[in-house]
């Protein structure tokens, strides 16, 4: 496989753990059935909202941020309640999604599949209710390091969920849809593009079923990760401004990892007949933090260079003329309590920071960016490392607090990595702090920490204050559960000691 259509092969994949949003910006475009028919489609570029947060903005705040910035679709992983709440009356077109780890149950109990599709769909297509297009039945259930664990549970979900649409008269209103990561399909280059051998007979059934029913095959792209897990990765070929790495296929010519990856799956669709199958990409970003390749600049050159591309409708050399259906950005949020196994850059794909602030200038082709509004943050005030005390006992009281909070903006790469032992500290102190709420027990200790009313923060290493609107994601962070986690850290550190 090569690497330069190859997205995950060296860095093992995204972790999608969360919802996410589409902006919606429309374009007509004129996309080939299956069946040979020309149909019309309004095209849309878009983000994912994410919700696995240490911070979480409260739905209501999130959905004026949407619409303030004329975001008329919305992509969640789940079926949240709160954020289907929100979205209720706002017209904004939403997919709902099921995560993985219900393929198992929906695949083998219709009754399971019945109630799934009343509680978290039917309920909601009301009057003034949620304007749900599509249902995402998991999550890249296909992806090579699950090594098979959800493969055969797909397709019977779709079945069982779409005879649930049936029995609640929604069959012929939403459409089910299979997000699907990059690695199923491989290639040296894009015109010999094809299926992982092992997929082939499920992908098959599985296009053929969308077919049917008139649903686009979604895939999430990653130039980024392709840039992330090989060093022989050309990094103009990972943008849109031009490269001297260009790759010919033929008598195509390939200027850009998207365009390639894209007409890879042209390719594996065409191989199992279903060349004219409608294409979405659900995911696709650049990160801000945490490793080299990540910061604001390259971010804002990526995401700007894809929306230009796509919003020109020059299209790939297999389509042209015909860009993708949509196209998810990657995120609407920074989420910190997403898992750092891909990398330290996963808490940091949002083009705005968690407390809805936009991270740089981005037009999404409606104008720039516009910040959240009526944020309600906690007061402005910091923990730092008291410059009064000797340090030296700190380490385990600085591990403990990144155990909590994220502190992966000091690692190698990220935009307070040069900011000094005590720099380094007081960013974890402060981190946990506001973690906690501003607690005052979470800024003692053990009498090495204080609160100060200055902002700590240096040059583009921001530090953090804390919100007090919404959840964390799965953490309500009362008054009792803040006695919990000082207890845990206390307790923590005295084993440590």
């Amino acid at each position: 496989m090569s690497p330069f259509f190859a997205k995950d092969a060296a860095t093992g994949s995204k972790c999608n753990i969360g919802s996410r949003v589409l902006l919606s910006i429309l374009a007509v475009v004129v996309v080939v059935g299956s069946s040979g028919m020309v149909a019309v489609v309004e095209s849309g570029i878009g983000v994912n909202w994410g919700t696995v947060t240490l911070h979480r903005l409260s739905p209501h705040t999130v959905v004026n941020l949407l619409k303030d910035n004329k975001i008329g679709k919305v992509k969640l992983f789940d079926a949240d309640p709160d954020s289907l709440k929100a979205l209720m009356g706002s017209g904004i077109e939403v997919m709902v999604g099921i995560p993985n780890d219900m393929l198992s149950l929906l695949s083998s109990s219709p009754t399971a599949s019945d109630s799934w599709v009343s509680q978290n769909v039917s309920r909601y297509m009301v009057k003034n209710g949620v304007n749900i297009k599509y249902v995402a039945v998991g999550n890249e259930p296909f992806l090579t390091s699950y090594s098979g664990q959800y493969q055969s549970y797909v397709v019977p979900a779709l079945t069982n969920l779409q005879q649930s649409f049936a029995k609640a008269n929604l069959a012929g209103i939403i459409k089910l849809v299979v997000p699907c990561n990059a690695d199923a399909y491989e290639s040296s280059l894009p015109s010999q593009g094809a299926f992982r051998p092992e997929l082939n007979q499920i992908m098959t059934q599985l296009v053929s079923f969308l077919n049917s029913n008139g649903s686009p095959f979604i895939v999430n792209i990653y130039p980024f990760l392709s840039l992330y897990g090989s060093s022989d990765f050309p990094q103009d070929y990972a943008f849109f401004d031009g490269t001297t790495h260009s790759v010919i296929d033929g008598p195509n010519v390939y200027n850009n990892a998207f365009d390639g990856n894209f007409d890879t799956l042209v390719a594996a669709l065409s191989k199992i007949g279903y060349g004219q199958m409608p294409i979405i990409i659900g995911e696709v970003g650049w990160p801000t933090d945490g490793v080299i390749s990540a910061n604001l600049s390259a971010a804002r050159a990526f995401n700007q260079g894809l929306i230009n591309h796509v919003l020109s409708n020059k299209g790939t050399p297999l389509r042209p003329g015909v860009p993708p259906m949509d196209i998810y950005l990657f995120s609407l949020l920074d989420e910190g309590a997403k898992s750092t196994l891909p990398g330290n850059f996963e808490r940091h794909w949002g083009i705005f920071s968690f407390d809805g602030q936009a991270k740089y200038k981005l037009n999404l082709g409606n104008g720039l960016l516009k910040n959240a509004k009526d944020v309600e943050y906690l007061p402005f005030r910091w923990c730092v490392a008291d410059p009064s005390k000797d340090l030296s006992t700190v380490a385990n009281h600085f591990k403990l607090a990144c155990s909590y909070a994220d502190c992966t903006t000091l690692n190698y790469g990220g935009s307070c990595n040069d900011i000094g032992a005590k720099g380094n500290i007081s960013y974890a102190f402060n981190s946990y702090y506001q973690l906690l709420k501003q607690n005052v027990q979470s800024c003692d200790f053990d009498g090495l920490g204080v609160v100060t009313f200055l902002d700590p923060s240096v040059g583009d290493c921001r530090f953090l204050v804390g919100i007090t609107e919404g959840k964390s994601s799965g953490i309500c962070l009362d008054g009792r559960l803040v006695i919990v986690l000082l207890l845990i850290f206390w307790v923590s550190y005295i084993y440590l000691v």
